[in-house]
């Protein structure tokens, strides 16, 4: 039994895993052949097709909503390593107290490189690589 008005061309019919999603122009196109194939005798109420579309845009306006969001989070992310980054580097050269991460000790050393390792600022004191959260003071170790 065929249809009228239906056909593998028609742009609704979706095939693979990539087009598994409405999108905009899809909803669009579903609106228009919902509104051409609709029972003459039983029209559909401008009320439920103006909610349809009011549900569509405070969809559409949630999505864009989230990927700001995101975007604003990677930002402040790139941020924070660019602050630590920039703060540990003014250490390089001097001396800091610090709790050595291997020991639990509070020991003086003299800052020689700063890295970022896995979005945390890192110094390197003596070989060591030591988050710059252990460092307790900066300044001249006090005379022995």
């Amino acid at each position: 039994m065929q249809i009228p008005g239906i056909s593998s061309q028609d742009p609704l019919s979706l095939s693979g895993a990539s087009q598994s999603a409405l999108g905009k122009d899809a909803f669009m196109s579903l609106l228009v052949t919902q509104m051409k194939n609709q029972d003459p005798m039983e029209p559909t109420k401008n009320e439920e097709m103006l909610a349809q579309l009011a549900q569509f845009q405070s969809l559409e306006e949630m999505s864009e909503l989230n990927d700001n969001i995101v975007g604003l989070a990677v930002l402040q992310q790139s941020n924070a390593v660019l602050e630590q980054l920039t703060s540990s580097s003014a250490l390089i050269g001097k001396d800091v107290r610090y709790v050595d991460p291997e020991t639990e000790v509070e020991t003086w050393g003299k800052v020689d490189a700063v890295r970022i390792d896995d979005g945390i600022a890192k110094l390197q004191i003596g070989g060591k690589n030591v988050p710059l959260g252990n460092v307790l003071e900066i300044g001249p170790p006090p005379a022995a």
